[in-house]
């Protein structure tokens, strides 16, 4: 397993969604990438909240994107792990979200589990 520089990578994965550069997102995906989200049920009504795959992902990450133009994440903290990471972090359609991601042997991302809240109606 090569050594990871998690900082960097939360810093150029928040830098490349803020740009809505599709293919620079991708390109800290592993092929065989699993994502669960609430916002993947919410969007694709697929009861387990998954997409298996980086096509998939890919398509699914090209649909939010569009249907959010002014999307911005501003990355709150860091968490490490073995192997692993959590990005802290809010957005600008108003809530504040947990992701961990696993990486393998190549420093790419192959599991995603995203929780997130609401704090746009939080007084």
């Amino acid at each position: 397993m090569s050594a990871i520089d998690y900082q960097a990578f939360a810093q150029d994965w928040v830098e490349s969604w803020n740009a809505h550069d599709l293919e620079r997102i991708m390109s800290h995906y592993a092929d065989n990438i699993r994502l669960t989200s609430p916002k993947v049920r919410d969007i694709t009504g697929r009861e387990d909240g998954s997409i298996r795959g980086k096509e998939n992902l890919h398509e699914y990450f090209k649909v939010r994107l569009a249907g959010q133009p002014n999307l911005h994440f501003d990355l709150k903290r860091v968490y490490t792990g073995v192997h692993s990471l959590v990005l802290e972090f809010f957005t600008s359609d108003g809530r504040h979200v947990a992701e961990f991601m696993h990486f393998d042997p190549e420093g790419l991302v192959t599991r995603v589990f995203a929780q997130s809240i609401d704090i746009s109606e939080k007084s």
